[in-house]
């Protein structure tokens, strides 16, 4: 029976049974978080590890009395908070809406009719239908004559499928292979299995990505570094009788050196990124999907629905034994007739349209058999059909047919190709789970070729994979000489190597490795395959991207670094994925791409800036003859030169290449120049200024309060000079990083100077932030040290003197020139 005459006989409910349900709260009414909620999003940005400290220290001040040097610790980090919660903020309510329309749909019957209605709107006692692809959503039991194959394997970690027939429990969070069912809702809301289990756990979790682990331990260094320097701090105000409030200050000196807008930042370019992305079509389902985007070295791609459009159109067929007419009635009956439609049956349907037939025994098409098979009730002497791969049939088949030249002629067209055959007599096909096993006896009635569309802009799209050194292997349960044609058409190359999925199954795991590696092209290959397939590339050190729609492709994508589905794509794929393709627009992932570099060299550009500002602000407390500057200049110099141009970093940064195993050789080769050369020009003007004050016999007091000063101005012009370092807007300034030509950084430095000299211009603004105006001589002392930093920062960076002295090679280039950022890119190393 099929299932539209299975579900006309099933009512349902009735609109006054789901409307009283839904009064007594038996709905599956629950929270659906696409993100993390508002509270999170201000708590986690708020209360951070360094924030916390800082936090400490500020009520330790204000109990001591220093009420404006406690408003300004917290100033500062609330100005970072205020700019990450609204840029996530933002970004959380634009995913929010895109994602809502990509939620699973619920088909029920209710009144005897088929209705798709949302997963909320399920209620206890519905009935609902459930398809190859569909997740189930809530649990119950199978009703009616159908069966389905399940995938458990997110509840209970086993791969297997499990049959369900009539009477069994299906449970939410598995999802259908193959076949089609219905089944009561019997726990729906926060009874389901889904939801008990996930009680604690569904939330939004934030999911370090490579660079933030990079980054959490440089944080974890610096906070090490500068609890060691609080240390020492305590220790001295114990011996020398320090008071201590001044040694509260200092400790929150040495503190506030950590850069707290860092991870804040990172979220912030994560989260416009996103934004970015789904306005090119393409939605990020996990955090770390962008910055993954950057390191994929090797791109799994499925055949259908990923390089072709899934619209399928029968081309010609070839009948054995039979007339045309006859072959085409038999295609179109089977075809209308089965219960477990899919794209392929519903093509032949439409090329041979026949009306329904009543079925007594079916077996649902499945991706591992490669075959489907029914026999009709209305009909007991016609016996059994069989329906798929020539491959998988033709050793059952008893009489010698050729057809070798006219599968090889349409394979050769890239055209799919399957047989009808026909046991004529009642067999049984031991029908186990997924184990139903063809026995000889088949006679062939015919062959069919099926044709799908490239997609468009597919060839555009592995060609700039390519031309970024991103090999690309074609994955499909499709013939392989079939998709090697297509592959070719593509754009891939003519000389690229082809395995059957039976081929490899006959190899050891040695010779597996081997062909994995050399091969290109993977036919008639079962999920598990691609799953052991994909598996093995990342055993042997790539960074995998794999695309799918269907569900044979779940295994395969949980498997790979970064999984990408189709958005027409089942319901399974999509809730698997990483990052999901709005209108399955192939083309959209060089976007993707663009954003995933740009993401990585972002915070490459922040991270210059934090080591350098941290180990010389660093070496300059540990060399000077007292806390070279208080909480307030702290606060100043890190507001100016590190929190407002993280976040402009982070925005502005622009794609290009990414070479992530260069990273710390680039890090140390932009810090070591400004770590020594600052520190040392820092020394010279805080001491040079005490040496001016002490010979015209000025208090002391006052003498320390303007070398604090003028050392803070300094501070502040060398850290805004860095940020024209680490993006040069003319080739005058390229020395520590590669020529960019935006002019926005410095424009930013620019500005940042300006209101430096606001402040200083204000006396209001003076005192808040415990600033002179400073003398003349003071004023050139800063000016010239300043300048002489400048032409023998760039001296050192081009001539890597520091590096020559120390005996290192960092071996980075800054002076040849990247490639062309234009609209479509081409990076020219070997990860994209």
């Amino acid at each position: 029976m099929n299932r539209q005459a299975a579900s006309a006989m099933i009512q349902g409910l009735s609109e006054d049974d789901v409307r009283l349900r839904q009064e007594e709260g038996q709905s599956n009414k629950v929270t659906f978080q696409t993100s993390r909620s508002y509270r999170q999003i201000l708590v986690e940005n708020t209360f951070m590890p360094i924030h916390n400290i800082l936090f400490i220290l500020g009520a330790a001040l204000v109990l001591l009395g220093r009420v404006g040097d406690a408003i300004f610790t917290v100033g500062v980090i609330s100005l970072n908070i205020i700019i990450s919660v609204i840029q996530e903020v933002r970004a959380k309510r634009q995913l929010d809406q895109i994602a809502l329309l990509n939620r699973p749909a619920a088909t029920v019957i209710r009144d005897a009719m088929t209705q798709t209605i949302d997963p909320d709107e399920i209620v206890l006692g519905d009935i609902l239908v459930v398809t190859a692809g569909d997740q189930i959503l809530v649990d119950g039991a199978v009703v009616g004559p159908g069966q389905i194959n399940v995938d458990e394997s997110l509840l209970t970690g086993e791969s297997d499928l499990v049959p369900k027939h009539t009477g069994d429990l299906v449970y939410s969070g598995s999802f259908c292979v193959s076949g089609s069912a219905m089944y009561e809702a019997q726990r729906v809301g926060a009874q389901s299995t889904a939801n008990r289990l996930a009680e604690g756990a569904r939330t939004f979790r934030r999911v370090l990505t490579p660079m933030q682990r990079e980054i959490n331990t440089i944080l974890q260094l610096l906070l090490g570094l500068a609890g060691y320097l609080v240390a020492v701090i305590f220790i001295f105000t114990m011996l020398d009788d320090v008071p201590l409030v001044a040694s509260v200050s200092a400790a929150t000196v040495v503190v506030g050196l950590v850069p707290n807008s860092l991870l804040l930042a990172i979220a912030v370019a994560y989260a416009l990124s996103a934004v970015r992305l789904a306005r090119q079509g393409v939605l990020v389902q996990q955090a770390n999907a962008v910055e993954s985007l950057s390191n994929v070295d090797m791109l799994c791609v499925d055949k259908t629905g990923t390089l072709t459009a899934n619209r399928l159109q029968v081309q010609a067929i070839y009948p054995i034994g039979m007339s045309l007419a006859e072959l085409e009635q038999q295609l179109g009956a089977y075809a209308s007739s089965g219960a477990a439609g899919n794209a392929t049956s519903e093509a032949i349907a439409t090329a041979y349209p026949a009306p329904q037939r009543p079925v007594s025994t079916e077996i649902p098409f499945s991706s591992a058999r490669k075959w489907s098979a029914l026999a009709f009730a209305d009909d007991p002497s016609a016996g059994l059909s069989v329906l798929g791969a020539p491959e998988m049939l033709l050793p059952f088949v008893t009489t010698d047919h050729a057809l070798d030249a006219q599968i090889v002629q349409w394979t050769e067209q890239g055209l799919r190709v399957l047989l009808l055959a026909r046991y004529d007599h009642a067999v049984d096909l031991q029908v186990s789970g997924d184990d139903a096993q063809l026995v000889p006896g088949l006679t062939p009635l015919g062959l069919i070729s099926i044709g799908d569309e490239l997609r468009p802009d597919v060839r555009e799209t592995l060609a700039m994979f390519q031309a970024a050194g991103v090999q690309i292997k074609v994955i499909s349960g499709d013939n392989p000489q079939t998709v090697a044609a297509l592959a070719k058409q593509a754009g891939l190359t003519d000389h690229l190597k082809a395995i059957s999925g039976p081929s490899l199954e006959q190899m050891d795991e040695g010779q597996f490795r081997q062909v994995v590696a050399e091969t290109t092209v993977f036919g008639r290959i079962t999920p598990q395959q691609k799953e052991h397939i994909v598996r093995t590339l990342r055993d042997m050190g790539y960074y995998v991207a794999m695309t799918g729609d269907g569900v044979n492709d779940v295994l395969s994508l949980k498997q790979a670094n970064l999984a990408i589905a189709m958005q027409s794509g089942s319901q399974a794929t999509r809730s698997v994925a990483d990052i999901l393709l709005l209108g399955d627009s192939f083309a959209a992932l060089p976007h993707a791409v663009r954003e995933g570099q740009r993401v990585v060299n972002g915070m490459q550009d922040i991270l210059k800036l934090v080591l350098a500002r941290m180990i010389y602000a660093t070496l300059i407390i540990v060399l000077a003859p007292m806390i070279p500057y208080t909480v307030r200049h702290s606060g100043l110099i890190a507001m100016l030169t590190m929190s407002i141009p993280a976040f402009a970093l982070a925005a502005w940064a622009r794609p290009g290449p990414t070479d992530r195993h260069t990273l710390g050789r680039r890090l140390a080769h932009f810090v070591l120049t400004p770590a020594i050369t600052v520190s040392l020009g820092g020394l010279i003007v805080f001491l040079g200024v005490l040496a001016l004050g002490f010979n015209r016999q000025i208090d002391p007091a006052t003498v320390a309060a303007s070398a604090r000063s003028t050392l803070t101005i300094f501070l502040v012009l060398c850290g805004l000079m860095l940020l024209v370092f680490v993006e040069p807007p003319t080739r005058w300034w390229v020395a520590a990083d590669r020529f960019s030509g935006d002019w926005r950084p410095t424009l930013l430095a620019a500005g940042m100077a300006v209101v430096l000299g606001i402040i200083l211009a204000i006396p209001m603004l003076r005192e808040i932030f415990e600033l002179q105006w400073p003398t003349l001589e003071e004023g050139l002392l800063v000016l010239l040290v300043t300048v002489i930093w400048v032409l023998l920062a760039r001296l050192l960076w081009r001539t890597r003197l520091i590096e020559r002295l120390l005996g290192i090679d960092l071996g980075c280039d800054t002076q040849e020139d990247p490639p062309a950022v234009v609209a479509d890119p081409v990076p020219t190393r070997n990860t994209v």
